[in-house]
């Protein structure tokens, strides 16, 4: 552990294998996985569909670089493009590349069009979009900025869900607005039909590129495809990852035929797109395109949601309130009560959970789990919080 570089500070657990909704210690401790990787591990651990892709595709090559056609990125963009609002497709490795990679459209979409003078994107407050220089700065928070100065230019933030702000901070030097339909790492904050409908109209009025960051609630998460779809409106520009794999490194750029405005030379990756990757990614899409797959995500969506409801109810004293979307869900915590400790106390009894900003605790798990499995969790939980109350 000397030679690691100390970025993280992590549970003092260590898993050897997982199977379905469940993670196992070399001791052979089971482990309830609500945290699914950060919304990534969306199909559960060695799903065998998912197991049988990654091996047919790993025994026939993995790996030539964009120098030539990879026939399963054209059949993925092809199946993504179809299933959603767009009409191109970039696939690179994780969501903080594909946010720059929408940084980038929006600037050259505002010059191929006559507007140089646009390349500041207009973004929210709580945000997260990456661990980039960009990234960092589109984001805006001090605590992700820190150490990491001069500032990269070309960012301002607003109040998350308010409209008149977001109209007041546009200038004739701006491109883009990006905003997350459900901020994750913020504290699990989901966006108003409403809210996101206005933002589609002002980017209208001004000739702006809507930009959604759906890195953790795009792929089925909130019970769509895309949580923008909730809403009904049609965005520029998506940028996704996470779910997109299954667990296997995976992000993508999606666009608008208009906003596709990435040509030969102006954008490119060694590794995105790779032959197993696609393989990975195909391979859930098959499974989160599959009729019923999302009636059930969003019946257990439903069944998770009342049992938060009734557990904040049940312990008002540890709880302020439970929120989200679908299979995105937080629960947030009374001061002085800190939702680092509670995660801990909660791995001692074999529930994995995530924290997030806001003090929240955040419920993530595989689209895959059952009515039987939010029992489990929530009882769990409950255990937890009757220590506290």
């Amino acid at each position: 552990m000397v030679a690691l570089m100390p970025t993280y500070a992590p549970a003092n657990l260590a898993f050897e294998r997982g199977e379905g909704v469940y993670l196992y210690t070399a001791d052979g401790r089971r482990f309830l996985d609500f945290c699914a990787g950060i919304a990534v591990s969306c199909m559960g651990h060695a799903h065998p569909h998912l197991v049988q892709a990654l091996k047919a595709q790993a025994e026939k090559v993995w790996h030539t670089s964009n120098l030539y056609r990879i026939p399963g990125q054209e059949l993925l963009a092809e199946r993504l493009a179809a299933a959603s609002f767009a009409d191109r497709v970039f696939f690179c490795n994780s969501g903080a590349e594909a946010l720059e990679g929408s940084i980038k459209v929006a600037r050259k979409y505002q010059k191929d069009n006559g507007n140089p003078q646009r390349y500041r994107i207009v973004a929210c407050d709580n945000a997260f979009h990456g661990r980039t220089l960009a990234t960092i700065a589109a984001a805006g928070q001090k605590k992700l900025l820190e150490g990491f100065t001069p500032v990269v230019e070309g960012f301002e933030q607003v109040a998350y869900g308010n409209l008149n702000e977001m109209r007041n901070a546009i200038t004739d030097e701006t491109a883009a607005i990006l905003v997350e339909p459900v901020q994750g790492e913020g504290g699990i904050n989901p966006a108003s039909a409403d809210y996101l409908q206005g933002l589609r109209a002002v980017c209208d009025e001004y000739g702006l590129l809507l930009m959604f960051d759906e890195v953790q609630c795009g792929m089925g998460r909130t019970g769509k495809l895309f949580a923008h779809e909730w809403a009904g409106v049609k965005p520029d520009v998506v940028a996704t990852a996470k779910g997109i794999g299954g667990g296997f490194p995976l992000g993508a750029l999606l666009t608008t035929e208009a906003a596709g405005v990435l040509g030969v030379g102006n954008h490119g990756t060694t590794y995105g797109g790779n032959p197993l990757a696609m393989a990975a990614g195909g391979a859930v899409l098959d499974l989160l395109l599959a009729d019923g797959f999302l009636d059930h995500v969003n019946a257990v969506a439903k069944t998770l949601e009342q049992a938060l409801r009734v557990l904040v109810a049940k312990f008002p004293n540890v709880f302020v309130e439970a929120r989200g979307k679908g299979l995105m869900q937080g629960i947030k915590l009374r001061d002085p009560i800190v939702n680092r400790e509670f995660k801990t106390k909660l791995e001692g009894e074999g529930l994995l959970l995530a924290p997030a900003g806001d003090n929240v605790l955040r419920l993530l798990p595989p689209l895959i789990i059952t009515d039987d499995h939010v029992a489990e969790a929530v009882a769990l939980i409950e255990n937890v919080a009757a220590s506290y109350a």
